[in-house]
């Protein structure tokens, strides 16, 4: 199998036919034929799992896994990506805004050297207020996890048999496909590609899932906030001790007694709630080792389905 495209659906399913019929015909000359389509329903509620029966019954190139509940794109890709036999794997988000016309441009891309190819969209047709939350997301992640991330690079991509079968080891519970790819190293090209305009469907991710999103990220992949956190204690530390020799200096040289307990007061709140937040941050990070250890699965299939031979 030369090529496998990965789909995760769970918005959008009236798209899923034109999609299925754009990837077909993009293909056409790059892979003749030679390519299986994989369409993962995350449990959407918009009824997807029954058009994608459909559209596996009419075309034998595509496979249909469903998922027993809703786990959340990153774990849909991972999903699809166990499921794919292909030489390469693209990787795709199911409303048309990748457009599937690109995938020729990645694949000629990836044969001249490259294992790792991702999408960078041009121009993002999404809304301001949408694109400075993707920008102060991937800015985050990029100081985070000290790998190059930006707001142009999401999950479409290409990549090698070898980027896959290496992707595939990671054992952790979180799963964030553009901080894995970086993280993985190989052979790494950005090519540029058109990004088509938002219709009908809106977007899963608001900016409070972003956020929480982020800072899952944050905890799971970077210790920075302990150093962070380290830091601001010996800041906090250090204006106490400078604060105390300047009262002190007061009393003894000038003859200024200090009154009143409102400065105290402040103080002890003050380091009450960084004592409080600091205690906070550890709790994250307990518990996410936690959840690492339980192990569990990160995904469920419930069905699988191919056209009959």
């Amino acid at each position: 199998m030369l090529l496998s495209i990965i789909v995760p659906t769970y918005g959008a399913p009236e798209k899923l036919e034109e999609l299925a019929a754009r990837i077909k015909s993009s293909l056409l000359e790059t892979a003749a034929g030679d390519y299986e389509l994989i369409l993962v329903n995350d449990a959407c509620p918009k009824g997807s799992w029954e058009l994608i029966k459909s559209i596996v019954l009419d075309d034998e190139n595509v496979k249909g896994v469903n998922l027993s509940r809703n786990f959340g794109q990153h774990y849909a890709i991972t999903a699809g990506l166990e499921q794919a036999t292909g030489d390469w794997s693209v990787v795709m988000d199911c409303d048309l805004q990748d457009l599937p016309e690109e995938i020729p441009n990645l694949y000629k891309a990836a044969v001249d050297g490259y294992d790792i190819v991702f999408a960078s969209r041009t121009q993002r047709r999404d809304s301001k207020l949408k694109g400075l939350g993707s920008a102060l997301f991937y800015k985050t992640l990029t100081y985070a996890t000290d790998t190059h991330q930006t707001s142009k690079v999401a999950n479409f991509g290409i990549y090698s048999r070898k980027v896959v079968d290496a992707l595939l080891q990671f054992n952790e519970q979180l799963r964030f496909l553009p901080v894995n790819m970086r993280w993985l190293g190989f052979k790494t090209l950005e090519l540029p590609v058109e990004h088509a305009a938002r219709e009908g469907s809106e977007s899963s991710y608001s900016l409070i899932k972003l956020l929480r999103l982020s800072l899952d990220i944050i905890f799971s992949f970077s210790n920075k906030p302990m150093g962070l956190l380290v830091r601001a204690g010996i800041i906090i530390a250090s204006l106490s001790i400078i604060v105390a020799f300047a009262f002190t200096m007061q009393y003894f040289v000038k003859g200024v007694s200090v009154q009143g307990w409102t400065g105290i007061m402040v103080s002890l709140w003050f380091m009450f709630g960084c004592l409080l937040f600091a205690i906070g941050m550890i709790g994250v990070y307990v518990g996410k080792a936690f959840n690492e250890g339980k192990q569990r699965p990160i995904y469920i299939i419930d069905e699988i389905i191919t056209k009959p031979k």
